[in-house]
């Protein structure tokens, strides 16, 4: 009986982490970008998206997320990830974060789209960048 009850346990335990999609790390220089099929390189522009059901998919920079999901059933989308700006590789919610266009900072597909945790943050680069700053909403309004 009680063999019965440890396996339950686990398998409940193993059905709780399996249903809760959450990000997983870009593998730079070997994970390619699921709009534009480049090979990610640039810790500071990609991004990534996760599905309710947990399929992950990455993209080179933000610009490419942003066109991907205008041909994906938005619906099934639980996170739209940008890697910050200010620490380079670390995955940030898109939909919360602060995006900066500068023709001062390059980024891969040449929208000169970066994205920053914080709008302190953006307008700091901004003083010396340079450039417009967008929420998440005006962006996909900009980019469209």
């Amino acid at each position: 009986m009680k063999t019965i009850k440890k396996g339950t346990l686990i398998a409940l335990i193993w059905l709780f982490y399996s249903c809760n999609p959450s990000p997983k790390a870009i593998n730079y220089g070997a994970d390619g970008c699921h709009y534009c099929k480049m090979t990610i390189v640039d810790k500071i522009h990609a991004a990534e998206i996760v599905t309710k059901k947990g399929k992950i998919y990455t993209f080179d920079a933000t610009e490419c997320m942003v066109n991907f999901k205008k041909e994906f059933d938005t619906s099934e989308i639980k996170l739209y990830l940008s890697n910050n700006y200010n620490e380079p590789e670390a995955l940030i919610d898109a939909t919360k974060a602060t995006f900066l266009i500068s023709k001062n900072i390059p980024s891969p597909m040449g929208a000169y789209l970066s994205a920053f945790k914080t709008n302190n943050e953006a307008l700091m680069v901004q003083s010396e960048k340079g450039g417009t700053i967008y929420s998440w909403q005006e962006l996909l309004n900009h980019l469209q």
